[in-house]
């Protein structure tokens, strides 16, 4: 016998049917189940109207619900505030319990608290589970109970816990008898982007919905073997691009866990690779969570409390050289081919955010919060924890085993990364005449080579906005002030001396 004679799912970051968590819960516990879906008025406003997560979430909305329909449901869509439309829609429609993923993102928890008041005050009870993580909260803590801060014990501990029960998906699609159509006074179209505020002027950047994740993934399978040997050179097609999908749950992660890891477990090392990375990704879930004042709205701090004494640069000259760093003009063609490749696409390969983050801090002095907002602002695939993590990790401030003074040099990670300067030659094309030497560094070529590219720096393409070693040099007297005599001593300095490791 049911549970509850009526219940509604609420799908947030989990636009999928099957091995969906809340879903099963509510098809194997309530008579009958409704689902819904909020376009959130106070996330959507903000946004650029050019931005491209919408025309992808708004897809993949699109896709979950013909596969409701075609199952005997279907979704109920609104485009308001969640706070009070699943209140109101489960008074409506007679709902005894609503059913949800949870989300770990304080603004998402602080959202989530408020619903589940709201529903309290009707008789409603709210149900959360874990579906966007393997493991989350204390299930990954260190002998002590305490959270881990060094990704590498974590990730020991996270494997040492995993289970084949863990990785279980949710048959949730054995259950679909359970499905209801929504009664006909509830709104269940899906809007059109032009009724969102949106242009309909172009597709998401990558395949969108269940449909979407599953090309990509049987593509990245093929190429899954040689994953760590291609993920760090950006011309190559290394990654998965599954990011965007894993931020919006369009795919379950335990199905990618799985794949990983049964490959890793018949000796696959690029398989390894990629399953430490979905661990990366559960370990900044862990930090947000255990240490929330990282992603305080509006007052973003460090993990490591002393790096908040940093003085970073500021003024009309720090302005400007977040202006150039931005627009893809620094006289560093890689960092601008990146930062062009993130204006264009709201993609960023790995690698190169790493690059770009180390340069915006380490070589212009700049505050990490402020690129941090600016992939916010872009990242087809941002998420909070993880933006957040990698920001802090090239400032240094965040959870890092390794020191301060890894600074990546700019040059040096073009030369080895993109050696024939193809990834760069795409995005700057004012330079694609360059041979594959001068090509990393323009300023650096003889007059001759600029004269036959037809290249006049300051005219086709900027020279440096600033000297890499010099800045060094200026980034570790800024941190040596902020650690303190107490801290340990540096290594002599080294202009040669970064180190990538993501340990």
């Amino acid at each position: 016998m049911a549970e509850f004679d009526v219940g509604l799912v609420w799908f947030r970051r989990d636009l999928r049917v099957a091995d969906n968590a809340a879903l099963y819960h509510a098809l194997t516990r309530c008579r009958r189940v409704l689902c819904a879906f909020v376009f959130d008025r106070d996330i959507l406003a903000p946004l650029d109207k050019k931005d491209r997560r919408v025309p992808f979430i708004h897809a993949s909305v699109v896709e979950l619900d013909r596969t409701l329909r075609e199952a005997g449901g279907a979704l109920i869509v609104r485009h308001g505030h969640p706070v009070h439309d699943i209140a109101s829609l489960a008074r409506e429609c007679g709902v005894s319990a609503v059913f949800a993923n949870r989300d770990y993102e304080p603004s998402a928890k602080a959202r989530d608290e408020a619903v589940a008041q709201k529903l309290a005050s009707q008789n409603i009870v709210f149900f959360t589970f874990k579906d966007q993580a393997v493991f989350d909260h204390d299930d990954v803590m260190t002998g002590a109970g305490t959270p881990y801060t060094v990704f590498t014990p974590y990730k020991r501990k996270w494997l040492a816990t995993l289970t084949p029960d863990a990785l279980k998906p949710f048959a949730s699609e054995d259950h679909l008898s359970a499905l209801a159509k929504p009664p006909s006074h509830a709104q269940h179209a899906v809007p059109s982007l032009a009724a969102l505020g949106f242009p309909d002027t172009h597709g998401p950047a990558f395949p969108a919905g269940t449909s979407g994740a599953y090309e990509l993934f049987d593509d990245f399978r093929d190429r899954m073997t040689d994953y760590g040997r291609t993920r760090d050179f950006p011309a190559l097609k290394g990654p998965s691009y599954l990011g965007v999908h894993l931020r919006h749950g369009t795919m379950s992660i335990r199905a990618l866990v799985r794949g990983a890891h049964d490959a890793q477990r018949h000796g696959d090392q690029g398989a390894q690779t990629w399953l430490g990375e979905l661990i990366w990704r559960e370990f900044y879930f862990s930090v947000l969570h255990h240490f929330p004042h990282v992603g305080v709205a509006g007052d973003h701090r460090a993990f490591k409390p002393e790096y908040d004494r940093i003085r970073w640069e500021t003024g009309d000259a720090a302005d400007a050289n977040f202006a150039a760093w931005r627009a893809g003009q620094t006289g560093y063609p890689l960092v601008d081919a990146a930062m062009r490749q993130i204006n264009a696409s709201g993609y960023m390969h790995n690698r190169l955010r790493m690059v770009v983050a180390s340069f915006l801090t380490k070589d212009l002095g700049i505050d990490w919060r402020r690129g941090e907002a600016y992939f916010e602002a872009l990242l087809n695939d941002f998420e909070l924890s993880n933006n957040n993590g990698g920001w802090q990790w090239a400032a240094s401030s965040g959870c890092d085993a390794q020191p301060y003074f890894r600074i990546f040099n700019p040059v040096t990670q073009s030369r080895k990364f993109d050696s024939a300067g193809k990834f760069i030659r795409h995005y700057v094309p004012e330079i694609a005449a360059l041979s594959d030497r001068d090509i990393h560094a323009p300023w650096l070529a003889k007059p001759d080579a600029l004269r036959t590219a037809m290249i006049s720096l300051g005219v086709e393409y900027p020279p440096p906005i600033v000297d890499h070693e010099a800045a060094r040099k200026s980034t570790l007297m800024r941190y040596d002030v902020v650690r303190g005599p107490s801290a340990k001593k540096r290594p002599p300095d080294d202009p040669d001396r970064e180190d990538g490791s993501e340990d």
